[in-house]
C-alpha cells in the first residue's frame, strides 16, 4: 500500500503540474497513521482528533483509499474568543490488487479511525500439504 499524495519527482519536472481534483483552497492535515499486517489483513489506524462518525468519510475508488474527516467544534456554544482552529483531515493510499475491496470495514472511536483491509484469497499465505509416498 503506497501513499498517493506524496509528490513524485520525475525528469519532466519543468512541465506545469496539473492540480489534483482533491486540491482545494481549504487546508487539510495529513492524519498520522500506523499500518499493521497480519496473514489475513492490513489494518490502518489513523489519528483524527475532533472527528465524529457523521463527519468521517472513507472511500475506495479506482484502487485509491481516501480518508477524509471534518473536525468539529470542541466545546458547545458559540466561540467568543479563539486562538486556534481545528483543521480537517485528508489522506490517500494506493491499494494493490491483493486487497478484497468488497470487505473493507472501518470503525471510529474517540478520534481514532481503524480501517480493516482484508487480503484477497489469492494473497493469503497457504500451507501446502506434503504427501509422503
Amino acid at each position: 500500500m503506497a501513499e498517493r499524495t506524496v509528490p513524485v519527482t520525475t525528469a519532466k519536472a519543468k512541465e506545469p503540474i496539473a492540480r489534483e481534483e482533491t486540491r482545494q483552497e481549504e487546508r487539510f492535515l495529513v492524519p498520522p497513521v500506523d499500518i499493521y499486517e497480519t496473514p489475513e489483513l492490513l489494518m490502518v489506524i489513523a489519528d483524527m482528533p475532533g472527528v465524529d462518525k457523521e463527519n468521517v468519510d472513507v472511500r475506495v475508488d479506482n484502487n485509491v483509499l481516501t480518508i477524509q474527516g471534518k473536525s468539529g467544534q470542541i466545546a458547545p456554544g458559540n466561540p467568543v474568543y479563539t486562538e486556534f482552529s481545528l483543521l480537517n483531515f485528508f489522506r490517500q493510499f494506493q491499494l494493490s490488487e491483493m486487497m478484497d475491496q468488497e470487505k473493507i470495514g472501518a470503525d471510529l472511536k474517540n478520534g481514532t479511525l481503524i480501517i480493516r483491509l482484508p487480503k484477497a484469497e489469492k494473497a493469503k499465505p497457504k500451507k501446502i500439504t506434503v504427501n509422503v509416498t
